[in-house]
């Protein structure tokens, strides 16, 4: 300013003298003061501008996916210069959500593109008389309804930011009135071969403090937001909801309640609930000082008060029923205060009566019984609504169970490889098995919670309780640590991991039921702004191509032919739903549209109506950097599972850990004469042990 006074600059460049000719503005400032002023709007003109322009810029270059298409190890020069672009624009140290903004809208894909992939992948289920019914429909919505309710479509997707994750959010999950107890949550699992302490308050305590840093981290936006190939940034808006959160029952349609920030905790232990503060002095506790709660919980003797024990089975049974209770027994007095206690806490906490790990003795049954603990306990002892729970064991092994309406298993898999990470390394045990540090002498105590359940309500509970065992008893689950080979030799085979697996899946279930099924593979939609998921229909006309070679008497070079083309097929549908032309989130909102208009569309009602007989999904390691596998090969996670999506279908979660690790989470249900999980797992081994023989590596390492 001062360079600007001895040389008679307007810093303005003339904007506040033409404002001068029609304001008065020299009766109240000084030619100085409208020098300053002027200088300081232009200058926060010239930084907004700037900041405008790199945001407008980074969008555009977000919205090209080439760089999907190179190949493996083989970068075009085009692709380095796009990807060295994208570093400039998206700055020197960017946060969690400073993207958010620059990231591209999901695209509308055209009704013509839609129907035809959509035909492509029912083909190798139908018969030629099926096919050309089903042919027919779709060149009728095509034709007729298909360009009304695209153009509403299209209309949503200019204003909204993105034109599926809304309805996703309130038709698929929030509206379901069935348990989301196994039907929707999911669970992930601990250490595989590592046991930190056996004791229970440590576990939890180093646990909980370990959450704790990461949601302190998450409010301050100071994690890194997730980047493929450490350049191309993918959408951070799902994290937003991961504490403080609780799905609400109503009567017809559920909500997400999402609280700032709160201070608590809830803890379940022997059928008593716990309000236990996180803060002391206005500073976090110290996992020492966590223990030292987790401790006075443990060695409290009093008696749940009637109908407190098996209160959380409202959670696990049908959403009316649990909605009607809510409102008639948890809407005033002490019962609104716990249970808002409970609903607005950080997250929910469970010290199991129960012992769960992987025993190397009986390795099928100890798997198997950790996995249905997690997946559903006995079906009272975890809040269900919660955005998550931490169960943690009597002998120190832990997992989580999550809800799934709020975000998709990435997000919550990001926040466990963060606690695993800190727990055995960074904060450590004491040679007795006990948190570091000391506890504290003047700490309250956690806080138990109240309730006045009357006779009316625990009839409820009890109904609930019923429908969720029945479903509970009736799931089969069945976890593979896959220790023959993983992604080391798999790449030695110059094919994709994921895509290997996915082939070996139609090669098992084929081997299983002696047919072919419409799959679902979980794939994501996060390059794009408020992105979630979209389906990979992984049996294709090539897969099942290689599949019947594998049942015939074809010779292995045209077997090893037939695989590359599945794979080849496979990567390229991943490539088109990662990327926003994906067939079953557009044929979703497509269907929602025409309910909106009042038009019954036959060939959406069927699309939309046919069930997943075999649902499968990748738990992504996201933080490698965290471990050190070739080092510490035993810090390997179980990875998590879910439940089956069909009656008489199959679930299959998997994790790829390390090069020579991978661990298969299988579920069905035992009332289907159709499937056996265990049946399956052998498939499964088989699957992948005879696709890998076709490649005879050893023979390649054996030559001279």
């Amino acid at each position: 300013m001062s360079y600007n006074k001895y040389y008679q600059l307007d810093p303005s460049h003339g904007i506040l003298t033409k404002v001068g000719e029609y304001l008065p503005i020299s009766q109240y400032m000084s030619s100085d003061s409208q020098k300053i002023v002027g200088g300081v709007l232009v200058g926060t003109g010239v930084w907004v501008s700037i900041i405008m322009v790199m945001r407008n810029v980074l969008k555009g270059l977000l919205s090209w996916h080439g760089w999907m298409s190179q190949r493996h190890g083989s970068v075009s020069y085009a692709t380095r210069l796009w990807m060295i672009l994208v570093k400039i624009f998206s700055g020197r140290k960017p946060m969690l959500y400073s993207f958010q903004n620059s990231l591209p809208r999901l695209p509308v894909p055209s009704v013509k593109d839609t129907c035809r992939r959509y035909l492509e992948s029912v083909r190798p289920l139908m018969d030629d008389e099926q096919f050309e019914r089903m042919k027919g429909l779709a060149k009728d919505f095509e034709k007729n309804l298909g360009p009304r309710v695209q153009w509403y479509l299209k209309l949503k997707s200019w204003w909204a930011s993105n034109y599926v994750s809304d309805w996703w959010e309130e038709y698929i999950y929030l509206r379901g009135r069935s348990p989301i107890m196994v039907n929707s949550n999911y669970y992930a699992m601990d250490f595989l071969y590592v046991f930190p302490t056996s004791i229970q308050a440590a576990r939890a305590g180093n646990a909980i403090h370990a959450i704790m840093l990461y949601r302190r981290q998450l409010d301050r936006a100071q994690i890194k937001p997730l980047m493929l190939l450490h350049t191309i940034p993918m959408c951070s808006s799902q994290y937003e909801r991961m504490f403080n959160t609780s799905r609400v029952p109503g009567v017809d349609t559920d909500s997400l309640v999402h609280v700032n920030e709160t201070k608590h905790i809830v803890v379940y232990h022997k059928g008593r609930f716990y309000k236990v503060w996180m803060f002391y002095d206005g500073r976090l506790l110290l996992p020492r000082e966590i223990e030292q709660q987790m401790e006075r919980i443990l060695a409290d003797t009093s008696e749940p008060s009637p109908g407190e024990e098996k209160l959380a089975a409202l959670t696990a049974g049908d959403r009316t029923p649990w909605a009607n209770a809510r409102e008639s027994y948890f809407s005033r007095g002490k019962n609104k205060q716990s249970l808002d206690a409970i609903e607005k806490a950080a997250f929910f906490v469970t010290l199991d009566e129960t012992e769960q790990q992987f025993d190397e003795k009986n390795p099928v049954t100890s798997l198997d019984s950790y996995a249905k603990c997690l997946l559903h306990g006995k079906c009272y002892d975890r809040w269900f609504d919660k955005s998550f729970n931490l169960i943690v064991f009597k002998n120190g092994t832990m997992g989580l169970n999550a809800e799934h309406s709020w975000a998709d298993a990435p997000i919550i898999g990001h926040l466990w490889e963060h606690v695993l990470s800190m727990d055995p390394c960074k904060l450590g045990y004491t040679e007795e098995g006990h948190c570091k540090g000391e506890p504290h002498n003047n700490m309250p105590g956690p806080q138990r919670l109240q309730w006045d359940i009357p006779t009316e309500c625990q009839e409820v509970i009890e109904s609930s309780l019923t429908v969720a065992k029945n479903l509970a008893n009736d799931v089969d689950c069945h976890i593979i640590p896959f220790s023959t080979f993983g992604k080391g030799l798999i790449k030695k085979c110059r094919t994709s991991p994921d895509a290997f697996i996915q082939i070996a899946l139609q090669l098992a279930h084929y081997r299983d039921k002696g047919k072919f099924c419409l799959t679902y593979e979980a794939s994501m939609t996060r390059l794009f702004r408020e992105g979630r998921t979209e389906t990979v229909r992984s049996c294709t006309m090539e897969t099942c191509a290689f599949v019947r070679s594998m049942i015939g008497d074809e010779t292995r070079e045209e077997r090893l032919k037939l695989l590359k083309a599945a794979a080849e097929k496979h990567q390229n549908m991943y490539r088109l739903a990662m990327t926003g032309d994906g067939i079953d989130r557009h044929l979703f909102c497509l269907y929602v549209v025409s309910k909106y208009l009042g038009e019954d569309s036959p060939f959406l009602k069927e699309v939309l109506s046919e069930p997943w007989r075999l649902s499968t999904s990748q738990t992504p390691l996201q933080q490698v950097e965290l471990f050190d596998l070739i080092k510490h090969p035993e810090y390997v996670s179980s990875g998590g599972g879910f439940g089956p999506v069909a009656d008489d279908g199959y679930g299959v979660s998997y994790i790829i850990l390390g090069e020579n690790l991978i661990n298969f989470h299988i579920s069905s249900k035992h009332s289907s004469p159709e499937t056996d999980s265990h049946r399956f797992g052998g498939h499964i081994k088989q699957a992948m042990m005879d696709i890998l023989d076709l490649f005879q590596l050893e023979k390649k390492d054996t030559k001279p």
